[in-house]
């Protein structure tokens, strides 16, 4: 199930706002107390955007309180975490979440989850997930999550753009598509003087292909939007990736920079 996860990292995505851009940053990490009473492992250590570390705890086969309660006692050391090894480079601090995956989950859990359940203000997800052989030897998956997080304004999750909604890094691309459909003729120079580097941040809201696909090569860390339909083509050849490492003070910068060009961006 590990091996899985690590090489299909979206089944990790537990909605389509703040927990979709997933990236699996290390596996197996041991910690002092991490059981409470004695040393324990955690199975995997992921990112979800530029906001959330989140400690994934996985189970071969139900997921249930005395999962949770190990769950817990992990989300207990997460300073431990941050400084046995390098995981969070973003200026402000992480905030953390939690994730179950087994086979089945007891029906107390899947209330208590369903509901919307946090641990010292850390929401907690469930994720069921089981892989079947087809008659004609194919094997496909099927999974459920088990999550309710309740947003509020200063989350900046969602936001309606051009009559669809649009999660931080989503809204970005389509704004940056559409400058660019507006303004067939502009080159990758005069696009960043438009979307300057500093209103993202480290990475910037765009940058080419090539130094996309180095980063995420280099790293293992998707910092952009890499697929084909993602990507973005400008007339000097050039081809862009914007990026997808948001949190609430950089999207509302990027924001004023739209409205500045125009574009209409409302939060819902």
């Amino acid at each position: 199930m590990e091996a899985y996860l690590i090489e299909n990292e979206e089944i990790l995505a537990l909605d389509d706002d703040n927990f979709t851009d997933v990236t699996v940053l290390d596996e197996e990490i041991a910690l002092r107390k991490g059981r409470r009473d004695r040393d324990g492992r955690i199975d995997i250590l992921a990112t979800y955007g530029a906001e959330y570390l989140s400690i994934v705890e996985l189970k071969l086969h139900e997921i249930n309180e005395q999962s949770l309660m190990q769950l817990q006692s992990y989300l207990d050391q997460r300073q431990q975490i941050l400084s046995v090894g390098e995981y969070w480079t973003e200026e402000q601090d992480p905030k953390w979440i939690g994730v179950l995956v087994g086979t089945t989950i007891s029906a107390s859990l899947q209330e208590k989850l369903s509901n919307g359940y946090s641990y010292q203000e850390i929401p907690i997800a469930g994720i069921t997930l089981n892989r079947y052989r087809s008659p004609d030897n194919h094997i496909f998956v099927v999974s459920d999550t088990y999550f309710k997080y309740q947003y509020s304004s200063k989350d900046y999750s969602k936001f309606r753009y051009q009559g669809e909604l649009y999660n931080k890094g989503r809204l970005v691309n389509a704004v940056v598509r559409d400058y660019v459909d507006l303004h067939p003729a502009v080159t990758f120079a005069q696009l960043k003087e438009v979307f300057p580097k500093h209103v993202q941040g480290s990475f910037g809201v765009f940058d080419k292909i090539s130094r996309a696909e180095e980063i995420y090569n280099r790293t293992g860390r998707k910092r952009y939007y890499l697929h084909d339909s993602e990507t973005i083509h400008l007339i000097d050849g050039e081809i862009i990736a914007t990026c997808n490492q948001w949190n609430p003070d950089n999207i509302a910068r990027f924001i004023q920079q739209a409205n500045n060009q125009g574009f209409k961006i409302e939060l819902e």
